[in-house]
């Protein structure tokens, strides 16, 4: 009789003691009518949570791709023309040697010219007055997921220090052996005119690269 009971009483692996239950075959009905409530409760919550999970396509950390905003934005600046800027309105860069989407740009490099980025699988709307296709690419090196201009890898620079400046423009650099030299990203495309670049005369340099432009 006790293996019957608890057979008949078992739920969600849990068992009902014979204290909790009045003598009585209508107590009897009326605990099984409440396990069955019990259980169908706990089906809908599940339910519901599993629903939940499988709305969103975000990854941790990430946002679902609806929610996903204008990372870069057009701006005019003094002497280059319309180009883009980043939401922190810092000016974006390309180097010519990624002109065909491969990412060069690693190791010390990243300590001074910051890729532009979005979360993995994001949708990222074309801003207001750019003309150009916007992508990503994904950098093997970190693993990161880097927005694009017309296939060409986005960056700001770490010398640019207030928005609008662009110090980065027509400079050149090297980094592990490879030379890069830099533009502002415009917005029609064309090579951006070196006028308001605001490059001191004569150059700097600073660890791991030198300009030359």
């Amino acid at each position: 009789m006790m293996a019957e009971y608890r057979a008949a009483h078992r739920h969600g692996g849990r068992v009902l003691r014979p204290w909790c239950i009045e003598p009585g075959r209508g107590a009897e009905r009326r605990v099984v009518a409440g396990l069955a409530a019990v259980a169908a409760a706990g089906l809908l919550a599940a339910c519901g949570s599993a629903s939940s999970r499988s709305g969103s396509n975000a990854g941790p950390g990430q946002q679902p791709n609806a929610a996903q905003g204008s990372v870069v934005f057009a701006r005019k600046l003094n002497g280059i023309g319309t180009a883009l800027v980043n939401h922190a309105g810092k000016t974006v860069y390309t180097p010519a040697q990624e002109a065909r989407g491969k990412i060069m740009c690693t190791g010390q490099c990243l300590s001074f010219w910051f890729p532009v980025t979005v979360a993995s699988g994001a949708t990222v709307p074309a801003p207001r007055g750019v003309a150009g296709r916007l992508g990503t690419i994904h950098r093997a090196d970190d693993g990161l997921t880097q927005l694009t201009y017309n296939g060409k890898p986005l960056y700001t620079f770490r010398l640019d220090q207030r928005p609008g400046q662009a110090q980065g423009n027509a400079f050149s650099d090297q980094f592990g052996g490879v030379s890069f030299t830099w533009h502002v990203v415009t917005t029609s495309g064309a090579p951006a005119s070196t006028a308001g670049s605001g490059n001191p005369a004569g150059g700097y340099s600073y660890p791991g690269g030198s300009s030359g432009y």
